[in-house]
């Protein structure tokens, strides 16, 4: 027999399946020893109390055992003979992009600029060690993106344009824990989604597809208006090659080189809105006294808290973002003459700090001019006067909490998980005032809805730009191809339609779909 039930326990009670067991004999009025097995469906915290309770959805099995796996497990035929298609690009929008061609029957062809996610490793811990940034090696670019060495967060909003279920099961085959099946805000952690990308390509490989690292696209191949493979360049060796097929293109939003191109190629972009601000850490103690009620912090049974903070000013929105509790702020730059920020966390969020992004929402009317380039040309700026400010190295320019928002210099700053180091400056005075200033009574508002938060004991960490892309690449809604380009099937959150690695995944698929639907039909 299997019941489900939705149950409220305490953190305690919560923390292990034994636990489970000993409540739900009591709650169902059964001998313990007969529940063989408890599966958590679903699992969310409420803290709103002094008291915190742990919320779950869970299935019972009562003198039987489950029948299969916690999760769906999808099926990859080999498709080494079978019309290619072309992916630029190996984050999530086209690892998930190539899985789904495979599903139906496409062999991809996977170009990416960057090194294997462990390649990858060395040229990251060089940026703190030598304050140098390798252009096509580091957090943003390699294999699985930008989210593969900068948290591995699952949640996302977006949950109409197809299965986010599908997404986290298909994590879930190649090595996630099935955790992320149950929690509110599922996490695979920067330590562990590595691994599980290492997998994705192995499916990939062993499927008949093809992976090219270091292969950067310099160019699509045209014959008019229709898009027929690309140019490339083995950045190890410079040998120039070229591929045939329909071309996925999901670069990222950093390849301002590709939104370059493509602008100078006359290929309709248009300009986007992103959100500007800097990283905020705490202690994470702190945040979990803030957030739990409690002198003592979490305790040992509630993991590291969150926050999600939003308000409006003068016309903008000022929010958290990428909110990482118990982690670390890591230098996101993609040239040595930037300085960029952004947060992860390890799987056990274990770190002494929390950080979110603390951003200003701008859009592109914020901007002067009309081009559609003006925005990442805005970004680009800002990294750039910030990797002045840092002495011209990648240690982040920094202020304190509470004397950024009443305009004081901090003489010192805390202790903080930015390794390549900090550098005391007036971010109230450089960064632009309709950042700056709507940022300080942003953070009023949020110290009065959580008491304790605007301190001195958080730092502000300069400056987050990379929120989501500058650019969209404008497409068809029906087909997803490019507004004029035949065969060119714009990707992700580089092309503008997603927002984080689930939403990129999910967005891989649907143009994967539409990818093999335009083959067939050119195929006949």
């Amino acid at each position: 027999m299997i019941k489900e039930l939705q149950i409220r326990v305490l953190p305690q009670q919560a923390s292990s399946e034994q636990h489970l067991i000993s409540y739900l004999a009591k709650e169902l009025a059964v001998d313990a020893r007969t529940i063989n097995h408890v599966r958590i469906c679903k699992r969310s915290i409420d803290a709103r109390q002094r008291t915190i309770y742990v919320n779950l959805k869970v299935n019972v099995y009562i003198n039987e055992l489950p029948a299969n796996d916690a999760y769906n497990h999808t099926d990859y035929p080999y498709v080494g003979n079978k019309p290619q298609a072309l992916v630029i690009g190996a984050g999530p929008g086209g690892l998930f992009a190539a899985l789904r061609l495979i599903e139906l029957g496409i062999k991809p062809i996977v170009l990416e600029r960057g090194k294997d996610v462990h390649a990858r490793k060395r040229d990251l811990a060089l940026i703190t060690k030598t304050q140098k940034v390798d252009s096509e090696s580091n957090y943003c670019f390699g294999e699985g993106g930008a989210g593969a060495y900068s948290d591995g967060k699952l949640y996302t909003r977006s949950k109409k344009r197809g299965s986010v279920e599908k997404i986290l099961h298909v994590f879930c085959q190649h090595g996630a824990s099935t955790a992320i099946l149950a929690d509110a805000h599922p996490h695979i952690g920067t330590d562990k989604l590595p691994k599980v990308i290492e997998q994705m390509r192995n499916t990939i490989l062993n499927c008949g597809g093809e992976v090219h690292f270091r292969t950067k696209m310099t160019a699509l191949l045209l014959q008019g208006d229709r898009v027929i493979g690309v140019k490339a360049v083995r950045l190890d060796t410079a040998q120039e090659c070229e591929w045939q097929g329909p071309v996925v293109l999901a670069t990222g939003h950093s390849a301002r080189d590709v939104y370059t191109y493509l602008y100078d190629k006359g290929i309709e972009l248009e300009a986007k809105g992103i959100a500007v601000g800097v990283r905020l850490e705490h202690p994470s103690k702190l945040i979990d006294q803030i957030q739990y009620h409690n002198k003592e912090g979490r305790g040992k049974y509630l993991p590291a808290a969150e926050y999600s903070f939003v308000t409006q000013v003068a016309g903008r929105g000022v929010y958290s973002f990428c909110m990482c509790p118990g982690g670390f702020v890591i230098p996101a730059a993609t040239d040595a003459r930037q300085l960029v920020v952004n947060g992860m966390s390890p799987s056990n969020r274990g770190t002494k700090w929390s950080n979110s992004g603390m951003v200003v929402e701008l859009r592109p009317e914020d901007v002067e001019g009309n081009d559609s380039l003006r925005v990442m040309r805005y970004q680009e700026q800002l990294e750039q006067a910030c990797w002045q400010q840092g002495n011209m190295r990648q240690t982040a320019p920094a202020q304190r909490m509470a004397d950024f928002v009443n305009g004081r210099l901090s003489y010192d700053l805390p202790a903080s998980s930015y390794a390549p180091g900090l550098i005391s400056s007036p971010l109230h005075f450089w960064m632009p005032q309709a950042i700056s200033s709507r940022l300080r009574e942003g953070f009023k508002v949020f110290g009065k809805q959580a008491h304790g938060f605007l301190t001195n004991e958080a730092v502000l960490i300069a400056t987050e730009t990379r929120t989501s892309s500058p650019v969209r690449i404008v497409r068809q809604a029906d087909t997803l191809q490019h507004v004029r380009m035949e065969g060119l099937f714009p990707c992700g959150e580089g092309a503008g339609y997603a927002g984080g690695i689930v939403s990129a995944g999910v967005d891989g698929e649907r143009c994967a779909e539409m990818c093999a639907a335009y083959l067939q039909r050119i195929n006949g």
